[in-house]
């Protein structure tokens, strides 16, 4: 156990950090590191040899929660001078030096657009006993031709463009993630089709701005182009993508979605504020009467489509009647879930120094009835699916509580949340494999499938995502695969407008 070294990549934030994390692990790993959780916990060191915080700046308190990690970690480190922790993703990239200033036992920070280098870096800090700073201005890798560790078996993300162009007054990821950079389509799908082959039943395409995808070679029905294109990979039993946004979102993509049967039927539209004014003063350069306009046609061609959201409470200056005109949205969108986040500063952002802060009483008293509102809503839509069919993609530990009520859980088809029980002595499911039941009972937060335990409705169907999930079970890290390699970029995207055949290039 000496010579084993070990890493723990601890992740803060959104999907896409998640998606880097992974990254950040399979490059570990090639350097001959191993997983801190892969160990047995009788055999597991206090605290892994190198330990990666991967960042986000967008949450509320990211500046204290990564200070008091990182003073947490102060004991260890001059317990053991040769442990290394090193700092990366949008804080990184935002506070720089700052953060070995304020913490000197930091011995690498690096950015949004360089996580390649961490190795480099790790072995540059041990050489020359300083803490190695290296802040990239914009990407100059795509990080899919970096190796992975995913965290599933059966599925997986996959980025198509990093960065965003938008100018959100509350927003300060633009001026870390950079300006949008495109992947080329059939760069996408080669990667997609490789984790198909791999066992992978399931992917999420992943952007910033998600069907923005193609201003760089400037079409703008690119985005549902990949979609369909994505339906023609044989295997690849579902689609997902995240997020959109409501100005760019055009009507092909609901066509798509609505006639490509792989592209599930979930969607996550960000309104952040019912209030023409507040979007206005958001600089979301959307109206609420073009949001609803989109949800309607949605369902028009999608009926059971769930539709999620993110929202914002209390941006300076909303008044009473603002808030009033998002919980008339939010009511009249129906959505299936929100994200529901209360305004706070985010020094950097145009929204900081703006006038009419609002109190935080206020905020939290309009905070509670959005919230109750949604929960309302959420329920009777849940509600309303008692005694339908959903087809679960199972996964371990999406269920709390699993062990004490003898359920299983996993995602339907729209991304709601099912809980189903096992007939006894009936086939069992594998993480991966997909489940037919009738849901009994639609709680506020998830669905209650109890079918099988009074004849109802119980099907397993056994998929290559099942098969595996199985095949990875002796494997350090059970369920987990290896690293695998990244893929190989083919240059920049190309100059002309893409055509459907261009997809699958």
């Amino acid at each position: 156990m000496s010579d084993l070294k070990t890493y723990d990549v601890r992740t803060h934030g959104c999907q896409m950090n998640v998606h880097d994390s992974e990254r950040l692990a399979g490059l570990l790993e090639t350097a001959g590191y191993v997983d801190l959780a892969s160990l047995p916990a009788t055999n597991r060191p206090e605290t892994a040899d190198v330990v990666v915080f991967n960042t986000c700046a967008v949450r509320e308190n990211a500046d204290n929660k990564l200070y008091g990690n990182l003073g947490q970690l102060r004991p260890a480190k001059t317990r053991n001078p040769d442990m290394q922790i090193a700092v990366g993703g949008c804080m990184a990239q935002k506070d720089r030096a700052t953060i070995v200033q304020k913490a000197p036992w930091v011995d690498v920070v690096f950015g949004t657009h360089n996580i390649g280098s961490l190795p480099a870096l790790l072995d540059r800090a041990r050489h020359n006993k300083r803490a190695e700073v290296e802040i990239l201005e914009s990407l100059e890798t795509f990080p899919s031709t970096l190796p992975t560790r995913r965290d599933s078996a059966y599925a997986a993300w996959v980025s198509i463009s990093v960065g965003c162009n938008n100018t959100c007054t509350f927003c300060i990821v633009p001026s870390l993630r950079g300006k949008e950079t495109d992947r080329r389509p059939g760069e996408i799908l080669a990667e997609i089709q490789a984790l198909v082959d791999q066992g992978v039943v399931e992917i999420t395409l992943l952007g910033q701005n998600v069907n923005t995808y193609g201003v760089e070679f400037g079409d703008r029905l690119a985005f549902g182009k990949l979609l369909r294109a994505c339906g023609e990979i044989e295997g690849l039993e579902r689609v997902r993508f995240t997020s959109p946004h409501p100005a760019a979102f055009t009507d092909d993509v609901i066509t798509v979605m609505a006639e490509t049967p792989n592209v599930m039927p979930s969607l996550h539209m960000p309104l952040q504020s019912g209030s023409d004014r507040v979007l206005k003063a958001m600089r979301r350069s959307y109206r609420n009467e073009k949001f609803l306009g989109i949800i309607d046609r949605v369902r028009e061609q999608i009926p059971d489509a769930a539709i999620t959201t993110d929202l914002i409470v209390g941006f300076p200056g909303e008044t009473e009647e603002d808030f009033a005109e998002t919980l008339r949205v939010v009511e009249a969108s129906r959505f299936s879930s929100a994200f529901t986040f209360q305004y706070s500063i985010r020094p950097g952002t145009p929204a900081a120094t703006m006038e009419d802060q609002i109190p935080k009483a206020v905020v939290q008293e309009r905070f509670e009835r959005l919230v109750a509102l949604q929960d309302k809503v959420s329920w009777a839509e849940n509600r309303a699916l008692e005694g339908t069919t959903v087809e679960v993609l199972v996964a371990p530990f999406e269920g709390r509580k699993d062990a004490e009520t003898a359920r299983m859980s996993g995602r339907a088809r729209d991304n709601r949340l099912v809980h189903f029980s096992l007939p006894e002595g009936g086939d069992v499911p594998r993480p991966g494999d997909m489940v037919s039941v009738d849901v009994t009972y639609g709680a506020p937060h998830h669905l209650v499938a109890d079918s099988a335990l009074d004849g109802g409705t119980y099907a397993v169907r056994r998929t290559r995502g099942g098969d595996a999930w199985e095949a990875l079970q002796d494997a350090p890290v059970p369920g987990k695969p290896a690293v695998s390699l990244g893929m190989p970029s083919i240059g920049k995207p190309a100059t002309a407008p893409m055509s459907a055949p261009a997809c699958g290039a």
